[in-house]
């Protein structure tokens, strides 16, 4: 349990970095002219994401839930590779990549990177990590109930991100991918 606490832990600082670039990225946003959209639901965002994170250690606490070695590893392989996406994702996106659903008007949409494949790509990796990071150490209550709410929210979003972008976005090769940011906080 101890292990699996410092992941849980080590998670909790990769969202604390994650919020400062975000911080960092709205300054340079809104410095260019950049609105934000949604603000509504990141307050939800910000509970959900928080809430996994207690969610974990409490469900393997509380319920004395064995870790599996065969399954466990091969969720901890998932939950590394959603952190390689999501980091690819901000690494692709630079400046523009935000927890918050801010556009910069005029500028062209991402097509590069992970955005030449998917769509939302971020919200992949946050589907990844929610779903994984419980059952590595099979708190399997915690990863229904975040991924239940997490598709509810993820609905929201998208749309609010979509509704942004069609309006602010300067005309678009036709395969180019369209993205606010696209994170979460944590998102």
């Amino acid at each position: 349990m101890i292990w699996y606490t410092g992941l849980v832990l080590a998670v909790a600082v990769e969202r604390l970095a994650e919020l400062g670039v975000a911080l960092r990225n709205t300054r340079w946003s809104t410095a260019r002219g950049g609105t934000e959209s949604g603000r509504g639901h990141y307050p939800a965002m910000v509970a959900l994401h928080t809430g996994l994170l207690a969610g974990c250690l409490a469900e393997v606490l509380l319920t004395g839930r064995p870790f599996v070695p065969w399954f466990g590893w091969t969720m901890v392989a998932v939950v590394v590779s959603a952190q390689a996406l999501r980091w690819w994702c901000v690494a692709t996106l630079g400046p523009r990549w935000n927890t918050r659903v801010i556009v910069v008007p005029g500028l062209p949409l991402v097509s590069g990177g992970p955005y030449r494949w998917l769509r939302h790509p971020n919200y992949v990796a946050v589907a990844a990590e929610g779903l994984a990071l419980p059952l590595v150490h099979g708190a399997w209550i915690t990863a229904a109930v975040f991924t239940l709410l997490n598709t509810a929210l993820m609905t929201v979003r998208i749309r609010c991100e979509e509704a942004a972008l069609s309006g602010a976005a300067a005309p678009r090769a036709p395969r180019a991918s369209r993205t606010a940011g696209g994170a979460d906080v944590r998102a």
